[in-house]
């Protein structure tokens, strides 16, 4: 469930070394405190689950920086960098945190869950092995995304997509979801019926889970 390079991720391990790292995890840690373990009268447990969305989203998506010429994306990526700045460290470290609270969580990782999800759907077995990989997807209190928009488009995956996305928006189960993509390109990737559902259900009146993030690569900083 836990991607291997994230088995030891937590919030004390995190380094808030850049602003933007500080924002993150405060927003992080905002959007934890909405989860909550109530006990009624009679006793019994009560969980108390945001409708909110959470996500963690480039401001310049990858998508738009293989569109740019080649020349000119070295620079760009520099200014506009969203990869290794530690979206994922912090959505694994949030899905700890959970876990110990006693909600169910599931983690995907984008490519890898889309391309099982496409096979299954392939599989000629009346649907068995697809309900079987959506079920938990589509049932556990908080579905955490890591790298959505990864997966290659088609259209038959925006419609995977949007079935899941779109089924959690109707039930008001939330998603925490983070991106190498922008607001733009992660429509295009996931098409734009999935994106309004996913991106609008991140607010309401008083809070606002989304921060379009940017900074310095931490993996190229540690190798240095």
């Amino acid at each position: 469930m836990i991607p291997d390079e994230f088995q030891k991720a937590n919030f004390e391990n995190y380094k808030c070394e850049e602003e933007v790292q500080q924002q993150m995890m405060s927003l992080t840690k905002q959007y934890l405190n909405e989860f909550s373990i109530e006990t009624a009268e009679d006793g019994r447990k009560k969980k108390v689950i945001p409708s909110q969305n959470f996500g963690l989203i480039a401001s310049f998506g990858e998508q738009r920086l293989k569109e740019m010429p080649v020349g000119e994306r070295a620079e760009m990526k520099w200014k506009h960098n969203n990869f290794g700045i530690g979206k994922t460290h912090l959505q694994v470290a949030l899905a700890k945190q959970l876990l110990k609270k006693g909600f169910q969580v599931l983690i995907v990782s984008d490519a890898v869950f889309i391309d099982d999800l496409m096979q299954a759907k392939r599989a000629g077995d009346e649907g068995e092995q697809l309900n079987r990989l959506l079920g938990p997807a589509l049932e556990a209190d908080v579905l955490i995304w890591d790298d959505i928009g990864k997966s290659k488009w088609t259209e038959a995956r925006e419609t995977m997509y949007y079935r899941i996305i779109n089924e959690r928006y109707r039930k008001q189960m939330p998603i925490v979801f983070n991106s190498n993509e922008d607001r733009g390109t992660l429509a295009d990737k996931i098409g734009y019926a999935a994106a309004s559902r996913l991106i609008g259900q991140c607010s309401d009146e008083q809070y606002r889970f989304l921060l379009d993030a940017e900074g310095q690569d931490w993996r190229l900083k540690r190798s240095v």
